[in-house]
Formats: C-alpha cells, structure tokens, sequence
C-alpha cells in the first residue's frame, strides 16, 4: 500500500522551520495533517457529519487537544497508567484553539463537526500550544468542511525587550508579556494572557506583530489546500428558511420588544416580558407546526431581539439596564465576612456576585501537575464555581466544565502577577471565588474578589488587581460602532466582542478576547483598551474604599510558616538517617517541616497552628545548620568519657574534645569521677583544626586562681 504525502514548509525568520503534510496517516478522517518543528509533532483531524441534526440552530463543534505520555517518554501515573480525561492544561489548550475556530465556520452550518489534536511527539523546548490552532486548522484547509479560514494562533512575547514569536520554553521565565493570539489573514479573533504591568500602546503593538507571523502561516495553509486539491467545499443546506413568517415576526414584535429592551429592566424582568411578546405571536399561528416552523419560530424572535437591543446603542446610545456605554454598574464590597477563613471578601457588581475565600497552606499542599509535556508544582491554586442558582436555573452540579476551568484560568494569570516572590511568601495560596449571581463577566468579579480576599488574608500583593469586560455593538454597513463597559450578559450574547482586560494602577496584567466579526480596526481596539482602562480604575477606586493595603498580620486562626535558609550542606544533618532527625522534631513539636534544595541553598519551612510549636522546631533546625564560631560559649551535653578527655555535642550533631588539662586549673590525673554521659557543662570553642575538629576548653571560663608562691601585697620587699 502506498501513500502521496504533500507538504509545506514555513519559514519562523529565526532559523527554525513548521512542516505541514497530509496524505499519509489518519486519511478516513474529512481531513488530517501532522505538524512538524523540532521534534514535535502534532496531529490534527476534523471529522463533520454529512447532514446536520433537525432543530440544531447552533454548531455543535468539540475541540480536544491531548498530550500522548509517549510522545515525552513518560508513563501516566494513577492506578490504569494510561491517558484519561483532559486535564486543565489540556482543556485551556483545547478552549483556545475552539475560540479562534468557531466564529470562522459559517453561520448556517450545523453539522457535528469534531476536531482532534494529539501531541504525538515532543521537543522539551517547543511549546505545542501555539501551534495546536496552526495544525487544526490546516486539517480543516485540506477537508472539504465550509469554513472562512484559514486562521493560525502564535505566541507573542517580550523578552529582554523584545518581541518573539514562539519563544522557547526556557526563555519564557524572563519574558515580561506573553500572549496566545489567533487570527486570519485579514483580522485578529482571539487574544490571551498575561504581562508584567505594562501600557495599553504596547499590547496592542505585540498583537500587531503577532498579526504578522500569523498571516504567514494562513499563506501556507493555502498554499498546502491548493496542493492537495480541495478548493471547492461541500454543499449544505442546514437551515429551512420562511420569508413570511420573518416578516411578519419582525412586524408584529420588532417595536415591542425595542421597547422593552428600552426600558432598563431588571434581568429576568426584562427575559418575561421578552417571553411574553413570543407567547402573544406564538398565538396568533396555528396550534399544531411542524417542526420547521418551530425552529424558525425561535430563531426568527431571538433576530428580533438581536436587532433590537443592537439599534438601541447605536441609535440611542442607550443599553438594557438604562446606563450609556461607559458607565460600571453599581459595585459595593466587605471583607472578612467568613470569620473562620484565612480571608475572605464578597464583591457585588450589578448582578453579578462573587463570594471568595483564601485558604493558606504549608508546602505539602501545593498542587501536583502530572502532564506529559509539563510537570511539577504549583504553589498559588485558583478554582471557580459557577452554581445553576446563580442565574435563577436548576440543573445538577456535575463538576467544573470548560468554562469554569477557562475563567479560573484567567482570573488566577490575573492574581498571579501580584503575588509576593515565593522568598516573602512561603505559603500555599488556595482561592476560590463561589458567583453567587451571575449576569455579565464573573471572571472579572473573582478578580476583585480575588484581590480583596487576599489582602484580608494578610498577602503582601505588589498591587491591588481589577479586572472589567468590554463589548462591541457594530453595524457593518453604516460604519456606526459603540464600545460598551462592564458588559451584561445579553450584551455578551448580542453583541461582537468579549474582551476582558485586568491590571492595577501602572497596568495591564492579564487579557481574554473574543471577536465574532470581521474587519476590527486597530483603533477600534486602541478605544476599547482606553475605555477598559477608564473603568478598570473606577472599580478599583470603589475596592479600596473596603481595603487597599494588605492586613498587618494574619488571621489569629491562620497557620503560620516560618522560612529559614541554610547552606546545602546541613540538608542531609536535618533530615538524619531514614529521615531519623526531622521524623523526629515533628513528633515532638507538632510542627510540619519540609526542606528542599533551591539554588545552592536550603529552604527550610516550619508549619504549624501554634508559635510554641514553630519556636521550638526553628530553635532546633537553626541549632543543627548553624556554623560553630571559635570564640563563642556553649552549653554542651557529654556524649562520652575517655581517659585522656570528654567528647561534648555543643551543637546537634557536633562534638568537640574537652581535653583532661582544659577541664579546669587544677590538675586531674584520670577523668573518673569528673563528668558522667548525660551530663551539662558550659564551655568555650578554643579552635577548629583543618580537619574541622572542635577544640573546647572548661578551664578559659574559670577565674584562674592566684598563685601560691606570690607575695602578699604590703610584704617589705627583700633587701
């Protein structure tokens, strides 16, 4: 059996190189292509069924990105030691690749589409996640599936002040802004992730360059759809269609559900009286519709409303709760209201509602990531609960979903920016912000929360952090524009951008956005960044009424932690034979007590609820790592006698010899009767020899004793 394999090359500038080809392996797949750079390859397939459900009015795509344990050389852990469900790292990747695909198919395409990439083989350095959106859609460029792409998604960053495309993972540690940006040849469609503070001009100038890596990339996919022939797509028709029923819709409903959205309502006032129109029209048909008239029914109501609250702001400038577009709504805020948290705070903006809490923990608390690309520990943990009660629904609560992970995810890039260095925060940080009421960016509710939390917790933050959604209501066709500050929900349905911007005073720190249109204008996105930035600081201006530096100390009822660094070399004398030693101190002061390597030194941290509890275990590891200073006084304990001295530990771990002669003035002949084991005795370092022995000396704290032949002092002096 044989295969034709096609390929294409795209040059990054930076002496590396992508390889796309088809043709050779998943080829009952609607389309498949194996992304090749470095030593990593990634292979993407899109299936879509031929016909689309009846009553679908949506896309029913699924996006799943997964990392294959082999393609690192590594065994999954757990009791099966295969790959099981997507971990959070892998359903981040998989919303990011979704968010760039989804707006691009288009609008009456309602066919079970799945796209599916596997990291088959791995480069340590190459980081798979920005070329995870390049390999899916290059499978969709090679299938017949309708879609106006192509699109790509790069890594932008700035490192030692420069902009790089996909930088190494190892040259991230010192990048000082790094986004996932996605995008066609003509517009940008998705942006995500974080930055050290820095302006508005100088996120939309990395966008812009990452905008021209993109374009390249879209070239090749082209290039790659034209050699293997699929330039014509398939043909659909997904949607029924009924003039008619259009017109009359949005002539018996049009000016009464406008007024409706005029009216600045509450939320699920307003959702009633939108009801209620429907049910009045719904009346007036026959009692008995097919099911094509059904879906139109629905669908032809829910393009009224979509017209009516758009005409509303830009004919207006006037939005469903009554306020213009650059007004937050109401925001009020308390902290501490969970007394037996380590912090805990409550933000209210509008309808929207997070209650938050920080939890404090010692290192073996720390979170686990057991991936086949990345690995290891984290210290600061974020998690987001987004209940059915908090937008007056009932469903049963089956765990976190994608979304939830998706927006802890930028709540916790958020926080993270401000965080104390781990050398003045030794604690394991768990926050968790429960939406309570959700009508419009709970996400941006965990981060005031978040914030306000943590300070009530005592963290020392480098800044407070806020976070605000914006939106956009376009019309193509006028050229009209209105961009919206502190988006509803609604707004965020209707309207054609979700973009999500959080800093502090001197900046921005984290970002998420969407665009659902074509053709944004760089000083669209200029405007919008400005307006963010305008409301950004209101809200913070309206938290630091609550709180605006962090407590002075913990909470009574919070553990503590104590962190002390040694030299490596005493690591080994802590822990002790088998762990003897530090097994030990825990047992007898009921502290927890973890030690590790970092940089050449020992860190050393003593966790516990109590301070009797921490000073005893910090006296006693400070005992064993501390260096003996000849000179200096200590109270030893005899470990054993010999005839000619007594061997004293002056310090855990460390013995000297006090000789028979410096045991005191006066001469002994044997050392029976003098100490027995066990016993204290002050004494004093005389010297440290090259071979690190200890020299100890009873005799040089003692008054030395007058000599018996001196004269007296009023004797007459010989003649």
């Amino acid at each position: 059996m044989s295969y034709n394999e096609i390929k294409t090359v795209i040059d990054m500038g930076n002496g590396s190189q992508i390889e796309l080809s088809t043709g050779k392996l998943a080829k009952q797949a609607d389309g498949a292509v194996v992304l090749k750079q470095g030593d990593t390859m990634l292979l993407a397939t899109v299936v879509s069924a031929k016909e689309a459900k009846s009553g679908v009015d949506f896309l029913p795509l699924s996006v799943d990105y997964q990392e294959k344990y082999a393609a690192t050389g590594r065994i999954p852990g757990g009791f099966l030691r295969r790959e099981a469900r997507l971990s959070d790292y892998e359903i981040l990747i998989s919303r990011l690749v979704d968010r760039a695909l989804r707006p691009l198919f288009p609008e009456n395409y309602h066919a079970d589409t799945q796209v599916m990439i596997s990291l088959i083989s791995a480069d340590k350095d190459i980081m798979p996640d920005a070329l995870a959106g390049l390999a899916a859609s290059a499978a969709i460029a090679v299938s017949d599936i309708p879609f106006n792409g192509p699109i790509s998604e790069v890594r932008v960053a700035k490192i030692d002040g420069q902009l790089v495309i996909n930088p190494k993972m190892s040259e991230l540690e010192r990048a000082t802004l790094e986004f996932i940006v996605a995008g066609s040849a003509q517009d940008i469609g998705m942006v995500e992730g974080e930055c050290s503070e820095i302006s508005e001009a100088e996120m939309v100038e990395a966008i812009a360059f990452a905008h021209e890596a993109i374009k390249k990339q879209v070239a090749a996919q082209v290039e790659l759809a034209n050699l293997v022939g699929k330039n014509v797509k398939r043909e659909y028709n997904h949607e029924p269609t009924n003039e008619t029923l259009r017109a009359e819709i949005f002539s018996a409903t049009y000016d009464k559900v406008y007024a409706v959205a005029a009216s600045a309502s509450a939320k699920h006032d307003r959702s009633e009286a939108f009801a209620k129109i429907a049910e009045e029209f719904r009346a007036t048909l026959p009692e008995e519709l097919d099911e094509d008239t059904k879906f139109l029914f629905k669908k032809y109501f829910h393009d009224v409303q979509y017209d009516a609250v758009r005409n509303l702001v830009l004919d207006e400038g006037k939005r469903l709760d009554g306020r213009d577009v650059r007004t937050v709504r109401p925001i009020w805020s308390e902290v501490n209201y969970l007394p037996a948290a380590h912090g805990s705070a409550v933000f209210t903006r509008g309808e929207t509602q997070s209650l938050t809490s920080v939890t404090l923990g010692a290192k073996d608390a720390e979170q686990m990531i057991d991936g086949a690309f990345i690995n290891g520990y984290n210290k600061f943990i974020l998690h987001y609960n987004f209940p059915a009660f908090s937008t007056g629904e009932a469903r049963p609560n089956r765990g976190p979903g994608r979304r939830e992970v998706g927006h802890g995810n930028l709540a916790l890039r958020s926080l993270k920016q401000v965080l104390p260095a781990d050398t003045e925060n030794p604690y394991t940080i768990r926050v968790v912000s429960d939406i309570l009421e959700s009508n419009g960016s709970s996400s941006m509710a965990t981060v005031c929360a978040g914030t306000l939390a943590l300070l009530d917790a005592g963290i020392k933050l480098k800044a407070p952090v806020s976070g605000i959604a914006m939106g956009l209501i376009s019309d193509e066709k006028t050229g009209k524009y209105a961009i919206l500050s502190d988006i509803l929900g609604d707004e965020d349905h209707l309207g054609d951008m979700d973009f999500k911007v959080t800093g502090t005073e001197k900046g921005i720190v984290a970002c998420q956005m969407d665009l659902k249109i074509n053709g944004l204008k760089w000083e669209v996105l200029t405007q919008a960044l400005d307006q963010a930035k305008e409301a950004r600081l209101h809200i913070l201006g309206e938290m630091k009424k609550t709180i605006s530096e962090p407590r002075e100390d913990y909470k009574p009822h919070a553990p503590r932690i104590v962190q002390i660094i040694i030299d490596k070399e005493f690591i080994g004398a802590i822990i002790g034979p088998g762990g003897k030693i530090i097994q030990e101190m825990q047992r007898e002061t009921g502290a927890t007590i973890s030690i590790e390597e970092v940089d050449g030194k020992g860190i050393v941290q003593i966790f516990a609820d109590n301070k009797a509890a921490i000073d005893d275990a910090s006296t006693r590891i400070k005992n064993i790592a501390a260096k003996p200073e000849v000179g200096a006084t200590y109270e030893g304990k005899v470990k054993s006698i010999m005839p000619f001295g007594a061997f004293v530990e002056i310090m855990p771990g460390k013995d000297g010899l006090l000789h028979i002669s410096e045991i005191d003035w006066k001469r002994f002949e044997t050392m029976d009767g003098i100490f027995t084991e066990g016993d204290k005795v002050t004494v004093k370092l005389l010297d440290i020899d090259k071979q690190g022995k200890l020299k100890l000396s009873r005799k040089a704290l003692l008054p030395r004793p007058p000599r018996e032949d001196k004269p007296a002092a009023d004797a007459a002096p010989q003649a």
